[in-house]
C-alpha cells in the first residue's frame, strides 16, 4: 500500500525528527506516540481480567484498559488518514514490527504485583490528564473532540489508582514494601515521560501541544499529593532509561 511514507522506513527513521519535517508529519508522529502508549497499556492491563485481587478490580482494571484502547483506535485512526495509503487502525496495532513502535518504555514494564500495576497506572495516568486537558484546546479540531473525553477518562484513571497507591502505600508493612519496591523499578522510566524533543517543540509551537512544563508541574503536583498520603518518598525525576520514543 502507498501512504505518505512506507510506514516500516517512516516509524523506524522517524523522520519528524527532522527540522525540515512538515507539519503533518510531526502530527502524524504525535498520533503514533499516543496511540502506541495508550495501545501498549491497554493490553497490559487486560491481562488482568480474570486475576485482579478483588471483584471491584476485576471490573476496574478491563474497563480503563478499554478507555486506553479506544483512545488508541481514535489515534490510528486519525493516522490513517493523514497517510493517505488506506491503511487501518489494525495495520497500525497489528502489522508493524516491534521497533516502529513509538511508546514510552514504562508502558511496556511487565504487571508484576498489584502494587506494580496500580503504581504505573497512576504515574501513567498522572501525566496523560493534563496533557489531554491541554489537548482540549488544540490547534487540530479532531485532537481537541476527542480530548473533552479522554481528559475525563483520565481522571478517573488517576482517582481510582490514586487512591489505591495511598491505600497499599499507607496500608500494612506488607502492602508498604510492595508500593515501595514498584516505585524503585518505575522511577527509572520517569524521565522519559518527562522529556520532550524537537518534534514535541514544533507540535507546542503549531498550538497542537501544550506547553511541556506545563503538563510536568500539574503531573509532579498531582504525584507529590498522592505521595504524600501514600507516605512514599519524594519522586525523583532523573533521565534515567530511554529509547521508546
Amino acid at each position: 500500500m502507498a501512504g505518505r511514507n512506507d510506514i516500516a522506513g517512516d516509524l523506524a527513521n522517524d523522520p519528524a525528527n527532522d527540522a525540515t519535517s512538515d507539519p503533518a508529519n510531526d502530527l502524524l508522529a504525535l498520533l503514533l506516540r499516543l496511540g502506541d502508549d495508550h495501545l501498549i497499556l491497554g493490553h497490559r492491563l487486560s491481562e488482568w481480567c480474570g486475576h485482579a485481587p478483588m471483584l471491584e478490580e476485576d471490573l476496574a482494571l478491563p474497563n480503563m484498559a478499554l478507555d486506553l484502547i479506544g483512545t488508541a483506535r481514535m489515534c490510528y485512526g486519525y493516522a490513517g488518514e493523514i497517510e493517505g495509503g488506506g491503511r487501518s487502525e489494525d495495520d497500525y496495532a497489528f502489522l508493524r514490527d516491534g521497533t516502529d513502535f513509538r511508546h514510552m518504555l514504562m508502558v511496556e514494564r511487565p504487571n508484576g504485583d498489584f502494587a506494580h500495576t496500580i503504581l504505573r497506572q497512576f504515574l501513567f495516568a498522572a501525566w496523560m490528564h493534563p496533557l489531554w486537558d491541554g489537548l482540549t484546546t488544540s490547534s487540530d479540531a479532531r485532537l481537541a473532540d476527542h480530548a473533552g473525553k479522554a481528559v475525563k477518562e483520565m481522571a478517573y484513571h488517576v482517582r481510582h489508582s490514586g487512591e489505591w497507591v495511598i491505600r497499599l502505600g499507607d496500608g500494612t508493612d506488607e502492602s508498604a514494601r510492595r508500593m515501595r519496591a514498584a516505585l524503585d523499578d518505575l522511577t527509572p522510566y520517569i524521565g522519559e515521560m518527562c522529556a520532550h524533543d524537537e518534534t514535541a517543540m514544533r507540535l507546542v509551537a503549531a498550538g497542537l501541544l501544550p506547553e511541556p512544563d506545563t503538563i510536568r508541574a500539574a503531573f509532579e503536583g498531582t504525584v507529590a499529593r498522592t505521595f504524600t498520603m501514600a507516605q512514599l518518598p519524594p519522586l525523583e525525576v532523573a533521565p534515567g532509561i530511554t529509547g521508546g520514543r
